[in-house]
């Protein structure tokens, strides 16, 4: 385990003071995620160009970096987390490796709460960190066990399912959004027709919703969302009450509806099968040279969807997504056909699909 750093111990507000010094140098210390375009020839002809921001060059690795670091000033200038609060989180795993790296960065204790099934990489890169993990068997259990252990502690449960969604300043102050469409400016098709993501918290399509009405740009918000979640179910009815079997596609989709997602905020909804984020996972990874994960699959299947009926219209434009982390942490999982092949099935016919569909 690596030594954390001292953080000195004054009065609280000198503490607080010196904690969030602490994360803005971080963030000063961190460059801007890369946007790539997608050599993809028969859309580039007919006037449609895709792009993916790639966030896994985060020093966590995944696009959960940036809402790590907005929850953690969110709390701390709440005054809900003080020197020697033990920080809990329920997560997957990418958001609690994030949240495991600012524990270290102000010298705090944390616990992930996950379920049993999380990746041995992701498991892994929490406890390099310093951070511990406590495993339940499934992922309805995360929330109570997350209260529990913080009530324990006299520590504070960051609750990324509820406050992702206003943790961030929607309106700019170098968000993710603000810097897509940055990015955007020199190209083809500055302004994107679509901007399609997963939802975990829903925090990323609150944030890119609200910043695009505010800007006031001519852009729709499309989620992706795989299949087991119950995110499209309610974007269909405005059920809140629903609940499904939970996602086989780590670090999207949920079983319950999260108070972060807001409905009214997205456009359009995509439910992806499992096999087809697999084959869509394996052709990206083939196209950019590099292995990409399941979630940024799923992404991509919403985006050659988006792009498919574009081109029947004849209409050009853009479209962006995230590349959400690298595939290196799905070795042993996503990226082993034994283990798909026994999780999720056969994803020959997907790729297939997908192929004609590039073609």
């Amino acid at each position: 385990m690596p030594t954390r750093n001292h953080l000195t111990p004054h009065n609280s507000s000198a503490w607080l003071h010196q904690a969030i010094d602490r994360i803005e140098a971080d963030y000063q210390r961190s460059a801007d995620t890369h946007l790539i375009p997608l050599p993809l020839p028969a859309f580039q002809a007919a006037g449609i160009d895709l792009y993916l921001k790639d966030e896994s060059t985060h020093p966590t690795g995944s696009l959960k970096h940036r809402l790590a670091r907005s929850l953690f000033l969110y709390a701390l200038c709440n005054g809900w987390v003080r020197e020697g609060s033990t920080i809990v989180e329920a997560s997957s795993g990418s958001t609690a490796v994030s949240e495991a790296y600012f524990a270290r960065l102000l010298c705090l204790p944390f616990v992930a709460v996950m379920p049993r099934s999380t990746s041995a990489e992701k498991i892994a890169l929490i406890e390099f960190y310093g951070g511990r993990c406590h495993f339940v068997d499934s992922a309805g259990e995360v929330y109570d066990a997350a209260r529990a252990i913080a009530q324990d502690t006299g520590g504070h449960y960051m609750d990324q399912f509820t406050y992702a969604e206003r943790a961030t300043d929607w309106r700019g102050n170098n968000n993710i959004a603000e810097s897509m469409f940055t990015q955007m400016r020199r190209e083809r098709h500055p302004i994107p027709r679509w901007i399609v993501v997963g939802a975990g918290t829903g925090g990323t399509s609150a944030t890119i919703g609200r910043y695009v009405r505010y800007q006031r740009h001519a852009t729709g918000v499309c989620v992706a969302d795989p299949a087991g979640s119950v995110f499209g179910a309610y974007h269909r009815t405005g059920d809140a009450t629903l609940t499904a079997p939970g996602s086989r596609i780590e670090g999207i989709g949920r079983p319950r509806v999260e108070p972060s997602f807001i409905r009214s905020l997205v456009d359009r909804m995509e439910e992806i099968q499992d096999q087809d984020s697999i084959a869509a996972m394996r052709l990206l990874s083939a196209l950019l040279g590099r292995r990409v994960g399941p979630s940024t699959g799923t992404n991509f299947v919403a985006m050659l969807t988006l792009a498919q009926e574009m081109r029947a219209r004849g209409e050009q434009g853009s479209i962006l997504s995230l590349l959400c982390d690298a595939g290196e942490r799905y070795l042993p999982t996503y990226h082993d056909a034994a283990w798909v092949e026994r999780t999720m099935g056969d994803c020959g016919a997907a790729e297939q699909r997908l192929q004609a569909l590039l073609a």
